[in-house]
């Protein structure tokens, strides 16, 4: 027997593997995050995406929602602060809500890592 055969019969090795990306993938995001406030999080979506049908079955399959949402929302609100920006009068508002973008992402990585590391689904 193969040890690729072993690995997918057995539901806890295969389980654990899909822990161990998905916890590199939140500290991906979060070096992008904390680096580049999040410009390169783009690499670790298209993991996210690749990756997360073979996580089906187990609570690690929510993390890579958790954390394509997270993305995506994410890229949302900083887009909107962009137009806020750009219409000049807006500029506090953009800034309180790049402000509110930045805590809630921080939020939802620091949340989902901790969950991921509990063995727990995350909402």
């Amino acid at each position: 027997m193969t040890q690729q055969t072993i690995i997918d019969n057995n539901p806890d090795i295969r389980t654990q593997q899909a822990k161990n990306l998905a916890w590199w993938l939140y500290l991906i995001h979060g070096a992008s995050f904390v680096f580049s406030l999040g410009a390169f999080s783009f690499i670790p979506l298209i993991i996210n995406y690749v990756k997360q049908g073979e996580s089906a079955g187990t609570f690690v399959h929510s993390h890579h929602s958790w954390q394509i949402r997270s993305f995506w929302w994410y890229l949302f609100w900083m887009v909107l602060g962009g137009v806020l920006w750009i219409t000049l009068i807006g500029i506090p508002g953009a800034l309180l809500v790049w402000g509110v973008a930045w805590l809630w992402k921080a939020y939802r990585l620091l949340r989902g890592f901790i969950d991921l590391n509990n063995n727990q689904a995350v909402p």
